[in-house]
């Protein structure tokens, strides 16, 4: 309105020119849209619609732009492959989307399955917390329950007194001394491992007078002995050597104590020392007789009793190899136990008892009450009465024919050379000692002398006088080896020998062997069975004996075993839980602090016979199966009862007093590669089994490129330091079980035949229990034995070619039975399986165990082995005669017995009971 009023007005200025171009610019853009809109939409219908119409006015076969049908469409050449992709591809789309849904359902129920285990892992996380929750609180209980019933122990503190401190106050009378007041225990304590200091005698001045061959089998003693050391300050003990003097030195008593109470380490009253005079004749000089040896202990063979001191000082054996080994050779054997005289007695008296009474300054100075009887003329009498009678033979003589040996007042001397008087008691089934008739001499070095040759050479000793003082007397009950009789019973000493039985007078024959052996024959022995006196007298145990390190072969190991089916053919029988056993040691012992008390007589007079002999002398080490070996089975573990039951359960448990019991294979080869790689494989799933120690016997090493199957347990490659048979039973550290199973490697085992010969050996731990079985014979002819592997239904030998044994008895094999023996096995390269089976009948007195009917084990095709040769069974021969000349009898025992399964390879239900029967 207001726009119109001014223009009628007249008044149009630039604002009104402004907005009529505006308005008329806007008109012609409407005209141009709405134009180009009827040109682009409405011109190509009604070209659309003309073309149309001009097609159907034409034929049908001359139409261009008209629609086809589809038929006539892929008629045309080009198009048809085309056709035939498109139909392709949609039938390949439409099974990609089946499968598509296919997976989307398949991944739906994993998903659900995830949930699932997810919640599970869940769940058992919580049980698995709980039962950790349960096993701590069960090891805190068992923790509080062995504190409440075990004393906490500790070790107790090494006390070392001051050099010059006696720390002992003095005993009223030096023939007084005991270990109670005359030893230092504060230097020995339980845990101190026994240190002994020997002193050098050349340091002083009375070494240079002692006997050559005794300083020099001395000193190479005590430089191998385990308890000697360098350190003096932390010795418990102090060894001197100050005889036998060489002829014709007399050393002066006064000039002795002088040099001894010199000693750096004597203490003003030699407290803890001992004194050692070794006697190598029979006429060697009392050289501590009026010598003040303080708080020293003695050991030597002739002791007065105003010198000896019970419990303090000690009677030894006279060395008399003093450089050298027992011959075997040249020992007598043990059998026939009755020999061609029955006693014999070779000696002459140089002075009688009156005369050296009446040399004393006065009697009653000397004795106190009633003069002593002399009892030598009644006692000449008597046995040449014997020998007159004619009822047995027996020979006696009571002059020498050449000079007797020199000897003391009141002592029978010797006769003859140690060669004739060898030779006399070879002959004699007994060997009459008299003793001194001054009762002041409670033993001398001649005395001892003839001890000492009965037991060599097998004359079992007869002692005539309680009084004497025998050896070791306090340690060994000489009772088992030797009769001691009073002198007045010297009318029934006839009646006595008669009336022994040959089982009693072999036994005794065996056990003086035994004591000869292990306590007299060498200086060795001699110097470790004085230190094993002392040790045992103070309660410290023996040290342990030290394993054979093994040095390991590095080897490659991944190729996986295969399966012989002919060692998984077990039928239905169950061997055992294989994998829920992994491999575990046997428990270790190691002696205690106790033993020495509660083990002191069987450890001293172990006769050989079960579960005894060598390694029991105290002054053996420990072994560190010994007691376990001892009481397997009687309740030296506190293990729970059996868990066999009948049925499956008997055969998926070992049960028995020790229900959880591993072994080990020990198996010996030299350079057959291929053989022991199919040995080894055929280990593989073997129950209870430990670990395999490979013994590599050959300079040359094992292929590099060689691989090693993979058994399921650890396979130890052992070096050897030599080509040795030996080295099968060396103990080595590796073993940590107490059973053992030695085999070949070409023996060829199924798994239950091994699995039933370890529950046999559970049975008996103390025997060989193996599977080929042999025996020996009396040759007739040549008066020899033999060596007879035929077959038979009597044995007395298993092979260890495929035996278990316990590892107790490979110390005894390496390190105690006689060298000897050992030394023909690496001559002959054979025959350490004999040796084994002597030791070990020899030690129990019982035959090995025969299991199964086998009387081979080779593998079929393996390469022949040693035992195919032609002088095999020659060498076989003569180790047996050999092995019985070093033990002086046949230790082989022969048996009838062999253990089968009655239901060994016998299919029965598992709801049948199945247990083994030994037949």
């Amino acid at each position: 309105m207001t726009g119109y009023t001014m223009l009628r007005n007249g008044g149009v200025g630039n604002g009104g020119q402004t907005c009529m171009l505006r308005w008329s610019n806007r008109i012609r853009l409407t005209w141009l849209s709405f134009t180009l809109f009827i040109i682009l939409v409405f011109f190509p219908l009604i070209a659309h619609y003309y073309l149309t119409t001009l097609d159907e006015a034409d034929e049908a076969g001359k139409r261009i732009f008209g629609p086809r049908a589809g038929n006539e469409l892929c008629e045309v050449k080009h198009v048809l492959d085309l056709c035939r992709i498109r139909e392709s591809v949609s039938e390949e789309l439409l099974q990609l989307e089946a499968k598509r849904q296919e997976l989307n359902s398949e991944i739906a129920k994993l998903n659900l399955k995830i949930e699932a285990c997810k919640k599970s892992i869940e769940n058992a996380k919580q049980d698995l917390l709980q039962l950790k929750n349960v096993i701590s609180q069960t090891e805190h209980s068992y923790k509080e329950l062995m504190a409440q019933n075990q004393p906490k122990l500790s070790l107790p503190i090494r006390l070392l007194p001051d050099k010059d401190d006696a720390g002992l106050p003095p005993p009223k009378a030096i023939r007084g001394c005991r270990l109670h007041n005359c030893f230092d225990y504060s230097r020995c304590p339980l845990t101190s491992g026994f240190p002994v200091y020997v002193y050098d005698s050349d340091q002083f001045a009375f070494g240079s007078y002692l006997d050559p061959l005794v300083k020099q089998a001395f000193q190479a003693t005590a430089r191998a002995n385990v308890y000697v050391t360098e350190n003096a300050d932390i010795a418990c003990l102090y060894v001197m050597l100050v005889g036998e003097m060489q002829e014709p030195v007399v050393l002066r008593p006064a000039e002795l104590e002088k040099q001894l109470y010199s000693l750096p380490y004597w203490r003003t009253d030699g407290h803890n020392h001992v004194i050692i005079n070794l006697s190598r004749k029979s006429d060697t000089q009392n050289l501590l007789y009026n010598v003040s040896t303080g708080r020293a202990m003695v050991a030597q063979s002739t002791f007065y009793a105003a010198q000896y001191r019970p419990g303090f000082d000690l009677v030894v054996s006279p060395l008399v190899h003093a450089m050298s080994e027992p011959n075997f050779m040249e020992i007598p054997p043990q059998v026939p136990v009755k020999r061609k005289y029955l006693f014999t007695f070779q000696g002459e008296k140089i002075e009688s008892l009156r005369s050296s009474l009446q040399e004393a300054r006065s009697f009653e100075e000397e004795m106190e009450g009633d003069p002593p009887a002399d009892y030598d003329d009644r006692i000449i009498a008597t046995l040449k009465a014997v020998q007159d009678s004619k009822l047995d033979q027996v020979l006696v003589e009571f002059t020498c024919k050449n000079p007797p040996k020199a000897s003391l007042p009141t002592e029978w001397a010797l006769c003859g050379e140690r060669e004739d008087r060898l030779e006399l008691l070879k002959l004699s089934t007994f060997a009459l000692i008299i003793t001194p008739g001054d009762p002041r001499l409670l033993i001398s070095s001649g005395c001892a002398t003839r001890l000492f040759e009965a037991l060599e050479v097998g004359a079992v000793p007869v002692v005539l006088g309680e009084q004497v003082q025998l050896p070791y007397q306090d340690m060994l009950q000489w009772n088992e080896a030797a009769l001691v009789v009073p002198k007045p019973r010297v009318t029934e000493v006839h009646f006595l020998l008669r009336s022994l039985s040959d089982s009693d007078l072999l036994a005794m024959r065996r056990q003086g062997r035994f004591l000869w052996e292990t306590y007299f024959s060498t200086a060795d022995s001699i110097f470790n069975t004085v230190l094993a006196m002392i040790r045992t007298r103070i309660q410290i145990p023996a040290a342990p004996i030290q394993e054979e390190a093994a040095a390991e072969i590095p080897h490659r190991s991944g190729k996986a075993a295969g399966t012989d089916p002919n060692m998984a053919d077990n039928g239905d029988l169950d061997l055992g839980p294989v994998e829920t056993e992994p491999p575990y040691a046997s428990p270790r012992y190691l002696r205690n602090f106790t033993l020495t008390v509660t083990d002191f007589y069987r450890s001293w007079n172990s006769a050989p016979g079960p579960f005894h002999l060598f390694p029991h002398t105290p002054f053996d080490p420990v072994l560190p199966s010994e007691a376990k070996f001892l009481g397997s089975g009687t309740g030296f573990r506190p293990i729970g009862g059996g868990a066999g039951g009948s049925g499956k359960e008997f055969q998926a448990a070992l049960g028995g007093n020790v229900p959880r019991e591993q072994f080990t294979v020990v198996m010996l080869t030299y350079e057959r590669e291929e053989v022991l790689m199919n040995s080894l494989e055929r280990l593989n799933g073997l129950p209870y089994l430990n670990k395999v120690v490979v013994v590599w016997n050959s300079p040359k090493l094992p292929s590099e490129d060689l691989l090693w199957p993979d058994i399921g347990v650890p396979i130890m490659v052992v070096r050897t330091e030599k080509n040795s048979l030996n080295n099968r039973f060396l103990p080595w550290n590796e073993i940590e079980t107490e059973a053992i199973l030695s085999i070949d490697d070409d023996a060829h085992l199924r798994h239950d035949e091994i699995m039933f010969g370890f529950r046999v050996w559970r049975e008996a731990r103390d025997r060989i229990v193996g599977f080929p079985g042999r025996y020996h014979a009396w040759d007739i002819p040549h008066q020899s034995w033999l060596y007879n592997s035929n077959y038979s239904c009597e044995l007395s030998m298993v092979l260890t070619g495929a035996a278990f044994f316990h590892k107790y008895y490979a110390y005894l094999y390496s390190y105690v039975m006689p060298q000897a023996i050992r030394d023909m096995v690496d001559e002959y390269i054979n025959c350490e399986d004999i040796a084994m089976n002597f030791l070990v009948s020899h030690i129990t007195r019982k035959p090995p165990i025969k299991v199964t009917s086998r009387w081979t084990f080779r593998c079929p095709g393996c390469p022949q082995a040693l035992s195919h040769d032609d002088s095999h069974f020659h060498e076989r021969h003569k180790c047996i005669n050999f092995f019985v000349k070093v033990y002086g009898y046949m230790p082989l025992l022969y048996t009838q017995f062999r253990v089968d399964s009655v239901l060994f390879k016998t299919r029965l239900p598992h709801d049948k009971t199945k247990c083994f029967k030994f037949i």
